[in-house]
């Protein structure tokens, strides 16, 4: 059951990876350029940036500049797709287990 199920997932990996690749991609610049604007260390920034994009938000770095707020609701928002899409992709792993030997 459990080689079912990652089978599943790695198969549905594959699927979604240019969209997930992507999201992280626009998570990850966006990051970059509040580096940037927020003179933040990159760590800093980084650790911000995967903090608002899981939706976490401690509140321990608040960007001060408009642009950089704006990046943040892009971080958020395309933080709330990717755990849609993680939680879609393991949805359909854990159906690949749900074998009762009929045709779905």
């Amino acid at each position: 059951m459990r080689r079912l199920f990652f089978t599943a997932l790695i198969e549905q990996l594959g699927v979604v990876w240019p969209i997930l690749s992507g999201v992280v991609t626009v998570m990850l610049g966006c990051g970059v350029a509040i580096w940037r604007i927020e003179d933040w260390r990159l760590d800093e920034a980084l650790y911000f940036t995967f903090v608002t994009g899981l939706t976490i938000g401690y509140g321990d770095f608040t960007p001060k500049h408009l642009s950089a707020r704006l990046l943040a609701l892009v971080i958020g928002f395309s933080g709330i797709i990717l755990t849609g899409l993680v939680a879609a992709v393991t949805v359909k792993g854990l159906n690949a287990t749900d074998y009762d030997g009929k045709e779905h």
